[in-house]
C-alpha cells in the first residue's frame, strides 16, 4: 500500500500500524472520525488471489459504529460505515489530516440530526451560552 504526493516517491504503509484506529482531522484541525476499516480496490470476494496479482489500492477510509461488533463479534452493515475517500487525505502521521473541511464529509449527519431534532427543541438550545459567545469572539470567531 502506498501513499504518494505529486513530488514524492511512493511510500509503503502498514495499514494496521499507520492507518487503523488513527484520528482523522479535517483541513482546520477539527477531529472528524477514527479509522475503523479500509476499503480496498479490486479484491474478488470469495476467490483465491493468484500470487502474481498486483497489491490492492486503498480507495477509502471507513468509520462507523464498530464498538459493539468488537465486543460481540460480527461486522456492522456497510450502510452504517462512513467513507472518507483516499484522495481527500493530505498527510499521514500521528493523525491523518484531510485536505477538505468537515462539512464536505457526511460523517456528521448524526450530530446534525441530534442538534436539529433534540438539542434544538430544548429551551435555549438554539444559541450558545453568553460566556461561550464572548470566548469565541475573543478567539477571532472560530
Amino acid at each position: 500500500m502506498s501513499a504518494a504526493g505529486d513530488n514524492q516517491s511512493p511510500r509503503y504503509l502498514d495499514a494496521h500500524l499507520h492507518l487503523l484506529d488513527r484520528q482523522v482531522l479535517d483541513v482546520h484541525g477539527v477531529p472528524v472520525a477514527v479509522v475503523d476499516d479500509l476499503e480496498l480496490s479490486e479484491i474478488p470476494a470469495g476467490e483465491e488471489i493468484p500470487p502474481d496479482t498486483p497489491p490492492p489500492v486503498i480507495t477509502a477510509l471507513l468509520s462507523g459504529p464498530t464498538l459493539a461488533t468488537r465486543i460481540f463479534g460480527g461486522r456492522p452493515p456497510e450502510s452504517r460505515m462512513l467513507r472518507t475517500p483516499w484522495v481527500a487525505i493530505r498527510e499521514i502521521g500521528v493523525v491523518i489530516k484531510l485536505s477538505v473541511g468537515r462539512d464536505t464529509q457526511d460523517l456528521f449527519w448524526t450530530e446534525r440530526w441530534v442538534r436539529d431534532h433534540v438539542i434544538g427543541r430544548i429551551p435555549g438550545g438554539r444559541h450558545a451560552p453568553k460566556g461561550e459567545q464572548a470566548d469565541s469572539n475573543d478567539r477571532g470567531g472560530s
